[in-house]
Order: structure tokens, then sequence, then C-alpha cells
């Protein structure tokens, strides 16, 4: 009886943490309305997009894995959620992190690489 017990409150503990996970959404979607409305500076150059992919290379491949694939704990980069989000939202990830999902602030790098990083991410094509 005790087995059947804890079978079901983990069961209930599971469905309330996965359903408060979907309330949360992705960090790109819990940007607010005034950081999803900021536009990059660079969009649409190639040379920012260079430069983005260098940072990128630097900067987060060792946990996003290379050309944004995803590793580990990390998600891939290269999905309809971070292609469709806008240059603000992913300009507010990098800018605020979450240190609950493992993902840092980049706030210490100037704020034109952090947009040459957006810059990149948006040029990544879905698997």
């Amino acid at each position: 009886m005790n087995g059947l017990r804890f079978l079901i409150v983990s069961v209930v503990i599971a469905l309330a943490a996965a359903a408060a996970w979907a309330r949360v959404g992705t960090l790109v979607q819990q940007a607010p309305p005034r950081g999803k409305a900021l536009s990059n500076p660079f969009e649409g150059q190639e040379r920012a997009r260079r430069a983005g992919v260098k940072l990128f290379a630097r900067e987060c491949a060792a946990c996003h894995g290379p050309g944004g694939a995803g590793m580990r704990k990390a998600p891939p980069l290269n999905q309809a959620d971070v292609h469709e989000a806008s240059p603000g939202a992913l300009f507010w990830v990098l800018r605020n992190g979450s240190l609950k999902r493992g993902m840092p602030s980049f706030a210490h790098l100037p704020e034109a690489q952090r947009w040459q990083i957006v810059t990149y991410l948006k040029s990544l094509k879905e698997p």
C-alpha cells in the first residue's frame, strides 16, 4: 500500500511540475513586451553574422554545441522557437539568462556583441 501511495504522489508531483513548466514556457517566451520590441541594429548584415559565429563559438558552443544543435541540458538553438522569436526576445535572453534553467547572463558582453550573436542565431536553419 505504501508503494502505491508513493507512486500516486510521485505522479501528481510530476504532473504539477510539468504543468508549471508549460505555463512558464521557454526563456524566449518569457521576454517582456518591451524586450521583444527591440530591433537588431545589425539585422541582415553579413559582417555581423560572421562576428556572431565567432562569438557563439567562444561563448555559447560549449553548452549549445557547434551550430546550435544542443548538448547535455542546453536546448538546441536551430529550432522554430528561436527562429520565430523576435530579435529583441533573443537579446533579452542573452542579457538576463536564467540561473534556474542553467542559462547564464551574457550582460558582460558589450551590447554590440550580443546583437551579433542574435544575428547569427537568426541565421541558423532548422534541421
